[in-house]
């Protein structure tokens, strides 16, 4: 959604001898040159009903019209009529299903078309809390269950509840290779000292923990049931990967060359190329009632994408239970899984921030 506005302006001939994006700026100071320069280059920009470009020099008395747009950031808190999958709603909260592919806050490249745009138009009074009454995240390719706030008092309350790690929230998640017993994860994340946009383990980073429960195994992927008790960033992404067990379709956490093409039939290679997603589903949420203090739970079905990647996968021939598949990177062997054991950490404590993002609402990877 962009928005123009046109202005016709005369070049001053004590600007005369400048390049037009230099006048431009003199003449529209609450633009940024490199903005006007981006306007010139669209075409956004006429000199005498001429296209220019930034370095075409002016000499006073010219016809310069330029189509104004909008910065990108008005539409961040405008409604916007995005159909909604709504589980449960009453006078002080809404639960929601998110599809694959919607941001739940408007943040940088994604001003509009969120999550927030849709809760406005929907309950128009949540232009009166904070963020929309949005208390937690999921990444953009994560689908599943969020709750939203449609009071202030419930958002205080819902926000208490979280940092006191008792809203239960569980996830569906298929990975790749075998991992051989439930455990649990217990490394901190704090974001990648190589690439600021990641998230990564970190000594330095905030306490995480998530719990993963095998559901199903496969020759190449395991069926994993994952509880957050605390909402780190990417958790569970990061936390896969440091089990050399990261998600199926993750671009940013997923290894290089991981897919092993020789060991699948061709209608799971079909499959597995088609999903484009990380295979990770927030599929029950439960929480105390902030007004009725009720513990009340909610579980919705498996995403769609993730049914017909799972049915693919009990199709295939299983291999022999002894024999594991083991991940490649870069040619080299990884480590082999490790038992349960070896990731547990006796260190629980620290502040809390919500769901597969925190409550500064970051800018998704």
């Amino acid at each position: 959604m962009t928005d123009t506005t046109q202005h016709s302006l005369t070049i001053p001939h004590d600007l005369g001898g400048l390049r037009l994006d230099v006048a431009l700026q003199r003449l529209l100071p609450e633009h940024s040159r490199s903005r006007l320069q981006a306007w010139i280059k669209a075409g956004l920009v006429t000199v005498d009903t001429q296209a220019s470009t930034a370095k075409t020099k002016v000499w006073g008395g010219e016809t310069v019209v330029v189509h104004v747009q909008a910065k990108p950031e008005v539409h961040a808190f405008v409604a916007q009529n995005i159909p909604l999958d709504i589980v449960y709603e009453d006078d002080h909260i809404l639960v929601v299903n998110k599809p694959a592919g919607m941001v739940v806050h408007p943040a940088a490249g994604n001003w509009d078309g969120t999550l927030l745009n849709a809760l406005l138009f929907h309950a128009p009074q949540l232009h009166d809390v904070p963020r929309a009454g949005i208390v937690h995240r999921l990444d953009k390719e994560t689908s599943g269950l969020l709750v939203v706030a449609k009071t202030l008092s419930a958002q205080t309350n819902l926000v208490r509840q979280l940092q006191a790690r008792t809203v239960k929230r569980e996830y569906r998640a298929i990975v790749w290779g075998q991992l051989w017993r439930n455990g649990l994860v217990d490394q901190p994340i704090g974001r990648d000292p190589r690439s600021r946009t990641k998230m990564a383990i970190n000594r330095m980073g905030k306490p995480a923990v998530t719990r993963y429960e095998i559901l199903e195994r496969f020759s190449v992927q395991t069926y994993l049931r994952c509880n957050l008790e605390t909402g780190r960033t990417h958790q569970i992404r990061v936390h896969m990967q440091y089990l050399k067990a990261p998600l199926v379709g993750d671009p940013v956490y997923g290894f290089r060359g991981i897919v092993p093409i020789r060991a699948m039939t061709q209608t799971l290679r079909d499959e597995v190329t088609k999903f484009n997603r990380q295979a990770l589903h927030a599929i029950k949420l439960g929480l105390v009632h902030p007004e009725t203090n009720e513990f009340i739970e909610w579980q919705i079905e498996l995403a769609d994408d993730m049914k017909v990647l799972l049915e693919a996968m009990r199709h295939e021939d299983a291999q022999d239970d002894e024999e594991g598949f083991e991940l490649s990177f870069g040619g080299l062997q990884t480590e082999p899984y490790l038992s349960d054991e070896d990731y547990e950490d006796d260190d629980e404590d620290g502040e809390f921030y919500d769901d597969e993002d925190d409550l500064h609402l970051e800018e998704d990877a």
